[in-house]
């Protein structure tokens, strides 16, 4: 039987990044080759030397909303809360975590900007406030960015949490999409430059994104559903390239994989997902390579990766600990070549 056991690692504390490399494009790669299993242990700015002219380069223009305010109760107690989903758009009611003694139903909270709000209903792990007013933009002004648990530093630099391509109209992320975190405007540049057709894509990451597997069949897993816009022209650009097929990230695969149909083409597609990959997925789109960070044990994100590559990824990650590669959000990348001489037929 599937065992998220199987997808554990050892991997000491020390090597969870809590801050980005500077500049972007100074964080490590590692290389995978996956038709020979070959290891590379280059710098990001490299991925120059694996792109070739006509090749397509998909990533993630989502853009990170702040999405955590911090308040107090009537009894002047603090509270801090983080948004999770919209419930009814129309009456301010949101689906949110509270960090702070437990509230009851029916308790008040006040936040900056003239912000309130009323827990109205709750479950075993979140609640549902209904605010006054909109909170998005008393959040985007007096709020934060809603961190991974594992990073401990606040004093980062908030920039920094957002790709240099995040498009304001595409805003909607709980997370950032880590993997696009390392380009610069200057690399992206040099991409053009070389004749990489660089293109976009759009999922908002959710909450999911920060959760263990709690089930030991990873199978039974439910995905959280994410907003996935793919327009007509990505999907055109994909479907007629000349080169190979690059994503940026597990999320611009997902969304691609998800508007991908039964024949291989990429369709303009606009809803939600909840597409879980795991190992033994068979995949629609015809992929070449993919340009990842280094996931958590037991994740979602971790499966997806040895859908790709097979059991190898344990070498990969021991390989990457051994030779002290920075992991998680803020950590270090990985390329995974898988047809390095493949083009469309």
């Amino acid at each position: 039987m599937p065992s998220i056991k199987d997808y554990d690692y050892y991997l000491p504390k020390e090597l969870i990044a809590q801050s980005p490399a500077e500049p972007r494009d100074s964080s490590r790669l590692l290389v995978y080759h996956k038709p020979t299993g070959r290891i590379e242990h280059r710098i990001f700015r490299d991925i120059l030397d694996y792109l070739r002219p006509g090749d397509v380069l998909v990533a993630n223009e989502s853009r990170v909303i702040k999405t955590r305010l911090t308040g107090r109760k009537g009894s002047g107690g603090r509270v801090s809360i983080t948004l999770v989903d919209v419930v009814d758009e129309k009456k301010h009611e949101y689906d949110v975590f509270v960090k702070g003694k437990n509230p009851k139903i029916g308790t008040l909270l006040y936040f900056p900007g003239g912000l309130v709000g009323e827990i109205v209903d709750k479950n075993e792990t979140r609640f549902v406030i209904k605010f006054n007013k909109d909170p998005l933009p008393v959040i985007e002004r007096y709020g934060d960015y809603t961190l991974p648990g594992y990073i401990h530093n606040e004093r980062y630099d908030r920039d920094r949490y957002q790709t240099v391509f995040a498009n304001p109209v595409r805003s909607g992320s709980i997370a950032a999409p880590t993997a696009g975190l390392h380009f610069t405007q200057d690399l992206l540049d040099k991409l053009r430059e070389k004749g990489v057709i660089f293109t976009t894509t759009c999922l908002h990451v959710g909450i999911g994104t920060f959760q263990e597997v709690e089930v030991d069949d990873y199978t039974k897993h439910k995905m959280h559903s994410e907003w996935v816009e793919v327009d007509e022209e990505t999907a055109n650009i994909i479907n007629n390239r000349k080169g190979r097929l690059f994503v940026v990230g597990t999320t611009s695969l997902r969304a691609l994989e998800t508007a991908t149909d039964e024949s291989g083409m990429v369709r303009p597609y606009r809803g939600y997902t909840d597409l879980f990959i795991y190992p033994g997925y068979r995949f629609k789109l015809s992929l070449d390579g993919m340009i990842t960070n280094f996931h958590l044990p037991r994740s979602t994100l971790l499966l997806l990766v040895s859908a790709i590559i097979g059991d190898d990824w344990k070498r990969v990650y021991r390989t990457a600990v051994e030779k002290r590669y920075r992991f998680f959000s803020f950590g270090d990348a990985m390329l995974i070549l898988l047809n390095e001489n493949s083009h469309p037929q």
